[in-house]
């Protein structure tokens, strides 16, 4: 979840009431009865013809779904990726400023993926009450104010506070997007809009590290994200609650329990390791023997290789799953990053991992929401949750383990990683292929 991770939303693609997702959701019920099948594609007709959301008593034109809800979640998602993207090098800068351990910091991921978690049990709900732009717009503020808090922190405390809120409006921003960006094109829109948060995120670093070195403390440059934001959430236009498709609970084929799981364990352990540098790559430049600015500064190495490599786009080779191609660049990365100790090896390493990592969420998430007998209307809630419980528990485990060894010794933890990740890839039935998974 880069910046995306946040981040990290772009790149599935599914068919359906809420148009192709970013992030997924799962329902507890089996299949769909054929009255809902109608609905789905009575709603599926009317998206295609631009009729857009339907609302409880209020027209809604399809032209929301359109340029400008376009313009509107992308300036949310590349504000968030700037936030997201800067966590990594406050992560240096405010243990400096507090004169805390920078292993303590990990909570401040732990604290954005609390707010993950708790928009993944409620963010359904919330859809069914309030209009997405109001939803929007709340997401704005909470995240801006997040971002403020993170910035101006006199405290450990007030800092994670400013990552839980960070993690409450950045999960909501999130939620919404494949539902602002739905129908026939979605994909490439949510392509296009991801890429741009992508490069966004290239920034923070650099802001951080030149801040660091012309003001008190690098991190005030988070406060960029902020204006941004609150613009959003004064000029956000109204939309309507998203009516949801009714699932009739019906008994779930095992078949379809095992593919959610391991769809759902797959967005898990891509994201695990996307956070894992998206964190710790700073702290790792840091140990490296570089200041503190310039740690921040080549802390831009990680998000390059990840625009880069969303520029790319995911890589087909002879019908295996780009989960390869990209998980064994991954792995190469890592290799550079641990095992040896020059910053020119270590940044060049996390290019390379940048690089590898980029197709991992979006393919993985792909067939999350491909997955049969789901509502697609709760699909951004499962998404959610996996990112949530990847970003609590990864930078955290390798901050423990760096606490223990050392901090390169520790980002080996991401081979395991994405050896579960090659395993829960492979298909059920007999053959070679990783599972083929729906690229965007």
């Amino acid at each position: 979840m880069s910046t995306g991770e946040t981040g990290r939303a772009g790149g599935a693609s599914r068919q359906g009431p809420a148009g192709t997702s970013a992030v997924g959701g799962l329902v507890g019920a089996g299949g769909v009865v054929e009255q809902e099948q109608e609905q789905e594609q009575e709603q599926e007709q009317e998206q295609e013809q631009g009729a857009g959301w339907r609302g409880s008593g209020r027209g809604w034109s399809g032209r929301w779904v359109g340029v400008s809800a376009g313009v509107e979640i992308g300036v949310a998602l590349s504000a968030l990726g700037f936030l997201l993207a800067g966590l990594g090098a406050c992560v240096a800068v405010l243990a400096r400023d507090l004169g805390v351990a920078a292993e303590r910091l990990g909570l401040l991921s732990s604290a954005f993926a609390v707010g993950l978690l708790v928009i993944a049990v409620v963010g359904p709900r919330v859809l069914k009450v309030l209009a997405i732009g109001v939803v929007l717009r709340i997401g704005a503020v909470v995240c801006a104010a997040g971002g403020v808090l993170i910035a101006v922190a006199p405290s450990y405390g007030v800092a994670i506070a400013g990552g839980l809120g960070v993690g409450l409006g950045g999960a909501l921003l999130i939620l919404i997007a494949p539902l602002l960006l739905s129908g026939p094109t979605a994909a490439a829109r949510l392509t296009r809009v991801n890429a741009f948060s992508s490069a966004c995120g290239i920034l923070a670093p650099l802001a951080i590290g030149a801040a660091d070195k012309v003001v008190s403390t690098g991190r005030l440059a988070m406060l960029l994200a902020v204006p941004p934001l609150v613009l959003l959430a004064v000029i956000a236009r109204p939309g309507v609650t998203h009516q949801q498709v009714a699932v009739v609970p019906q008994q779930l084929e095992r078949r379809v329990w095992v593919q959610v799981g391991r769809g759902w364990a797959r967005v898990v352990l891509a994201v695990a390791v996307e956070f894992c540098f998206v964190i710790w790559a700073v702290a790792r430049l840091l140990d490296s023997g570089l200041s503190i600015a310039g740690a921040a500064l080549l802390g831009s190495a990680f998000p390059i290789g990840m625009a880069v490599g969303r520029a790319i786009g995911p890589v087909h080779v002879r019908g295996w799953s780009p989960i390869v191609p990209g998980g064994l660049l991954a792995v190469a990365g890592t290799l550079l990053v641990s095992l040896f100790g020059t910053p020119a090896v270590v940044t060049a390493g996390l290019v390379v991992a940048g690089i590898g990592v980029a197709p991992l969420y979006p393919v993985t998430l792909a067939a999350l929401v491909a997955t049969p007998g789901l509502s697609s209307a709760r699909l951004a809630a499962l998404g959610a949750s996996a990112s949530g419980v990847a970003i609590l528990l990864a930078p955290a485990v390798l901050a423990a383990l760096a606490g223990v060894v050392d901090l390169r010794t520790a980002f080996l933890i991401t081979l395991p990683l994405l050896a579960a990740l090659f395993l829960a890839s492979r298909p059920l039935s007999r053959g070679h292929e990783l599972e083929d998974t729906v690229s965007p």
